[in-house]
């Protein structure tokens, strides 16, 4: 399974069955991957805000024009999966723009601005080294992203890709999940199991079958609200994990064939989610998920 496809495999049903408000997360002290000091140092001419560090896995800003910035790093089991993605990487940055090559950025970069009628914004430059892919994309407001702006963000790239290894995500381990967890579900013969940050991890089968762990903070009264909808999927109560875990099955948007499980303790709700390409034994019953579900609830 390519591993863009893997991304939006887990990605789609996530926002199938858990989309719901969330309270604004509390910004982030630090970016791990370039400080306060660098950036500024690297776009004088801009002041930036530490939104959020995304996890450990990238660092979103907000400028005092209301501009964007967004750096994202993206790792690989392996250097030719990392080729991989990266060539759809700058395939589809190329869609939306020409690319010129950046030196001094990893092993090869490309980076690029949107054209003066563009829509939207935006000057990005993505790179590859070794096993991880950065991405750096800004989006300006009320005016055009030109080469003044794309200069500066290479200078942010040179910094960043040097710091690409202090991602929180890796492959092989996770603490929400183990290799054990996949059975009766995925394919044990062809399992990946990726930490894809502190909070969060998944995983996958070649066929791209999906099991993910995802844990945010989040009040009782916001999961009181999450029970009570009844659409797109069918509910069920499961007591046994408190009384604010629930599960959700045979949803009539997005993947039919996924369960997933909410449970909450201590101020964080964890979502256990089973997403099978097709469907599966397990698809339409939260039975054997709760097995695995009151293993992530016993670690909150």
């Amino acid at each position: 399974m390519r591993i863009i496809d893997r991304l939006f495999s887990c990605l789609v049903p996530f926002l199938a069955i858990a989309a719901v408000p969330v309270p604004p997360v509390l910004a982030a002290e630090t970016c791990p991957f370039i400080s306060a000091q660098q950036l500024a140092g690297a776009m004088p001419a801009l002041k930036w805000s530490l939104i959020s560090n995304q996890d450990g896995r990238g660092c979103i800003y907000q400028g005092g024009q209301g501009d964007t910035m967004m750096l994202t790093v993206f790792r690989n089991p392996d250097k030719d999966r990392a080729k991989e993605l990266y060539a759809t990487f700058v395939k589809t940055l190329g869609e939306r723009m020409p690319l010129n090559a950046v030196s001094g950025i990893g092993d090869e970069g490309q980076g690029g601005t949107s054209a003066a009628g563009a829509q939207r914004q935006e000057a990005s430059v993505v790179a590859l080294s070794g096993d991880y892919i950065l991405q750096i994309s800004v989006y300006p407001i009320g005016r055009r992203a030109d080469n003044a702006l794309l200069a500066p963000l290479g200078e942010v790239a040179r910094v960043a890709v040097g710091n690409v290894s202090k991602t929180s995500e890796r492959f092989g381990n996770c603490e929400w999940l183990t290799a054990g967890d996949a059975d009766g579900f995925l394919d044990k013969g062809t399992l990946t199991v990726e930490r894809t940050g502190a909070g969060s991890c998944m995983m996958f089968d070649r066929e791209g079958n999906t099991m993910a762990v995802a844990v945010i903070g989040m009040s009782r009264d916001t999961v009181i609200s999450m029970m009570k909808r009844t659409d797109p999927c069918k509910h069920v109560a499961i007591p046994e994990l408190g009384s604010e875990a629930f599960g959700e099955h045979s949803c009539t948007k997005g993947n039919g064939n996924a369960v997933n499980i909410y449970v909450w303790k201590n101020g964080r709700q964890a979502s256990i989610l089973f997403a099978p390409v097709k469907p599966h034994p397990e698809s339409g019953s939260v039975e054997r998920l709760k097995a695995i579900a009151g293993r992530v609830y016993g670690k909150l």
